[in-house]
């Protein structure tokens, strides 16, 4: 049996080292809770019933833009379309200004920028928008659910980039009582 008793030369220094030790341990304790817990919280979390509110109708401004996007069937027709059979992932992206008016990227960008310049002109300038918030118009987009993301994405860059601050999306509310 050996022990070390220090140096030759008499002097003793602490122990500059971290004890791991202690910490090895609640490491280990904290990982048996964990593999514990988790299983217990997505049990539960599958059983949650949310409950359906009721929506309200928005109070939509005139100045908000409204877009939609959508995109060829598998046979090339638009929506609008005698016999278009539905949005297809693999389709050409179609957006609709003022859910009507067919446009493209560019013709998006430029329309969408002459008309949010003609309600700031309308209202007085930017000095008047930033003043008073809620006049700032939005932009709302009611998306084909199979329209790829692509598509979207590309109608919400376009719209930021002609200066509309805010976007969001339309969807079809599910009825409660159906």
């Amino acid at each position: 049996m050996a022990m070390a008793v220090g140096d030759a030369g008499g002097d003793e220094k602490p122990m500059s080292d971290i004890n791991t030790t202690p910490l090895v341990d609640v490491m280990l304790v904290l990982l048996i809770i964990f593999l514990i817990a988790v299983p217990i919280a997505i049990q539960t979390i599958q059983k949650l019933k949310i409950p359906i509110m009721v929506s309200q109708e928005s109070k939509d401004k005139v100045e908000n833009l409204l877009l939609t996007v959508s995109t060829t069937d598998s046979a090339g027709r638009s929506a609008g379309d005698p016999g278009f059979e539905g949005a297809s992932l693999g389709g050409e992206c179609r957006i609709y200004f003022n859910n009507i008016t067919p446009v493209d990227s560019n013709e998006l960008r430029d329309m969408a920028f002459k008309r949010l310049d003609n309600i700031v002109k309308r209202a007085g300038g930017p000095e008047a928008l930033r003043d008073n918030p809620e006049m700032v118009p939005q932009v709302h987009i009611r998306g084909d659910q199979s329209a790829p993301w692509r598509c979207v994405a590309g109608a919400v860059y376009n719209v930021q980039i002609s200066g509309y601050p805010t976007v969001g999306f339309i969807s079809t509310p599910v009825d409660p009582n159906g």
